[in-house]
């Protein structure tokens, strides 16, 4: 467990949850770490269940609808803690968490009132579709349609890079109805697609350098019929439900999962270290490699300051789109500086196969690209700077992100 400091808003009242999480890791994710890494062409279906047995799924959900309503910073906590002992473990809690914002912040009465309820169970697991091949990170040139006829609305087109896109029952999908030069950020619709609708196909799972066991594949939309009251929001909202989403949930969620892999690589250096034998004492007493760890152990505390502080900042309902981005950013870049430096300490030792450290450098890279690579990161934070800030979700949405503002005290 992390250590707790008089700064870092994980206060006492937070550290039950911590150890609750840290005990389900330890019981149930390290078990399974070997046979995901076995079986990349496997789908790990058997945490996702268990994860949401334990309600985690609906950890921002309000109380209301049968959520657990303990916050960004608990939630936070629990993909550090499952990350920490599998980054592709901690990668289905991440991307579970995601679309609840969608729904959360501009889903109608109807739509919370039969989906919260079945998230927060554990009986209904959601995907966010927006990536596709050749547009990326570029919302706006997305190619995928949504038409209507009738009363209905059809789908055409794919989206790629879909966490849990194998095991997710409803699909939150980004598509175009109008054309960009027309309707400029108003082209985009957001919408609820059953996993079983006719047309809808989820192609095989194919593995990624790392994340063994986590999917995030293709989906393929072949005339995908759904009706009107399908639609998240209203019609020309989904450039908005995207990006708040990706800066309100997807940011913080993708900066836990780099500081769970960064807390893990640290960890393995130091019982690497102190366990090889030189001179008179072991590895760990040369002063040479002792600034190395040194150096990890200072980007990992301001990871782990940058991360709880966003997310703390967001349960208040405070403007924090910034720290939310720039966690987002430095979380992945020095976990990774921090793994490169533990490839380094471990020699060729490194390289084994069956050695959890090729592991961790695998799975860290993983965070990088989702919610926009470090590029996109320094862009906003440099709009931001030079006077032409982005629209702040955290503001916009305060009312509906705090934990605080609405009750009054956290859960």
């Amino acid at each position: 467990m992390p250590t707790m400091s008089s700064t870092t808003p994980v206060t006492p009242d937070y550290e039950a949850l911590v150890q609750q999480f840290d005990e389900f890791a330890a019981a149930e994710v390290a078990p399974r770490v070997q046979r995901m890494e076995s079986s990349p062409h496997a789908v790990e279906r058997d945490l996702a269940l268990l994860m949401a047995e334990q309600g985690w799924f609906g950890a921002t959900i309000p109380h209301q609808y049968g959520g657990m309503h303990a916050g960004h910073l608990a939630k936070t906590l629990m993909i550090q803690s499952v990350a920490r002992a599998s980054g592709a473990a901690g990668a289905v809690l991440q991307a579970s968490q995601l679309p609840v914002s969608m729904i959360i912040h501009f889903g109608s009465d109807e739509q919370k009132a039969m989906l919260l309820p079945r998230i927060s169970s554990g009986d209904t697991l959601l995907s966010i579709a927006v990536t596709e091949e050749e547009t990326g990170s570029h919302v706006l040139g997305m190619e995928t349609t949504a038409r209507r006829d009738g009363s209905d609305w059809i789908i055409d087109g794919s989206k790629v890079h879909i966490g849990n896109s194998h095991i997710a029952h409803v699909h939150c999908v980004v598509a175009r109805t109008a054309s960009a030069d027309r309707a400029g950020s108003r082209a985009l619709t957001a919408f609820l697609v059953e996993h079983d609708r006719h047309g809808l196909t989820v192609e095989p799972h194919r593995p990624a350098l790392g994340l063994h066991g986590f999917s995030f594949g293709k989906l393929t939309f072949d005339g995908v019929r759904i009706p009107e009251t399908n639609v998240i929001g209203e019609v020309g909202d989904g450039k908005d439900i995207a990006y708040s989403s990706s800066i309100l949930y997807g940011r913080p969620n993708l900066a836990a999962v780099s500081l769970g892999i960064h807390e893990a690589i640290l960890e393995c250096v130091v019982d690497f270290l102190e366990g090889r034998r030189r001179y008179n004492g072991t590895l760990a007493d040369l002063p040479v490699l002792r600034d190395r760890i040194g150096a990890m152990k200072s980007r990992l505390m301001a990871c782990r300051q940058l991360a709880h502080q966003a997310v703390h900042m967001l349960d208040h309902g405070q403007s924090c789109d910034g720290e939310l981005i720039n966690s987002k950013y430095l979380n992945h870049k020095w976990a990774v500086e921090s793994g490169q430096d533990a490839m380094e300490l471990h020699g060729a030792h490194a390289l084994r196969t069956d050695y959890p450290l090729q592991r961790l450098w695998r799975d860290v890279q993983h965070t990088y690209s989702p919610a926009g690579t470090g590029e996109v990161q320094r862009q906003r934070l440099a709009e931001t700077e030079l006077g032409d800030p982005p629209i702040q979700w955290s503001e916009r949405l305060a009312a509906k992100t705090s934990l605080f503002l609405a009750t009054g005290t956290a859960a």
